[in-house]
């Protein structure tokens, strides 16, 4: 299965939801910079901790210096739609807003 993720590098942790753009693109958020591949290494470990795959069964196929990536995840141990299933639940996720305490004046 092929999918492709939008990537913030640099980010205070790594976390992965939310959709970017159209057609939408699951929104990876790492702390590692894009120095050296760390970034990339960075975006197939949340992924695989997301997706509850093996860091292993995921490769970047193009967009190897983008935030734009295409990945592919074969993975024996999870059928399509389980994880086609998941992908949709954690794209639509939605940041929560931030709420700023209220003040009594």
């Amino acid at each position: 299965m092929r999918l492709v993720v939008r990537v913030k590098t640099g980010t205070s942790r790594s976390a992965v939801g939310g959709s970017h753009g159209a057609p939408p693109s699951l929104v990876v958020a790492v702390h590692a910079q894009p120095v050296d591949g760390k970034a990339n290494e960075a975006v197939i470990n949340a992924l695989a901790d997301s997706l509850g795959v093996k860091a292993r069964h995921i490769s970047i196929v193009s967009g190897q210096t983008s935030r734009t990536k295409q990945v592919e995840i074969i993975s024996p141990d999870i059928d399509d739609a389980a994880l086609t299933a998941r992908i949709t639940a954690l794209m639509s996720q939605q940041r929560p807003l931030r709420q700023t305490p209220l003040t009594t004046d």
